[in-house]
C-alpha cells in the first residue's frame, strides 16, 4: 500500500510540476558532440561558441542528457543562450523526445 501511495505521490509531483535533466545546452546541428564544427573553424574556441555559431547559423537549441538528444520546444529562453554549451539543470515538461524548458540551473 505504501509504494502504492509513494507512485501516485511521485506520479502527481512530476505531472505538476515537470521533469528534471541534467546535461549540456547544444544545439541541433552539433548534437552530443562539436569536434566535427570545433575542427573545421579554428574561431569556435568553445562548446558555448559554437553552440551560438550554430544557432545563428539556423539550428535549434537542445539539450544532450546522458548521450541522448532531447529538442527544445520553447527557443525564444534568454537561459538557452546564457547557459549555450554548458551543464545544467533543466527542469519542463516532456512530450516525446520535446521538452518545453520551465527553469535552467548551471550544475
Amino acid at each position: 500500500m505504501i509504494s502504492k501511495i509513494t507512485f501516485a505521490t511521485a506520479l502527481v509531483a512530476t505531472s505538476c510540476f515537470g521533469a528534471t535533466w541534467t546535461g549540456k545546452i547544444s544545439d541541433s546541428a552539433c548534437g552530443v558532440s562539436h569536434a566535427k564544427m570545433r575542427a573545421a573553424h579554428a574561431d569556435l574556441t568553445s562548446d558555448k561558441d559554437c553552440t551560438l555559431a550554430c544557432i545563428k547559423s539556423g539550428s535549434k537549441y537542445v539539450l544532450v542528457s546522458k548521450g541522448k538528444v532531447f529538442q527544445i520546444d520553447n527557443q525564444n529562453l534568454d537561459d538557452l543562450q546564457k547557459y549555450a554549451g554548458q551543464n545544467v539543470t533543466l527542469t519542463g515538461k516532456l512530450a516525446g523526445d520535446s521538452i518545453e524548458v520551465t527553469s535552467i540551473v548551471a550544475k
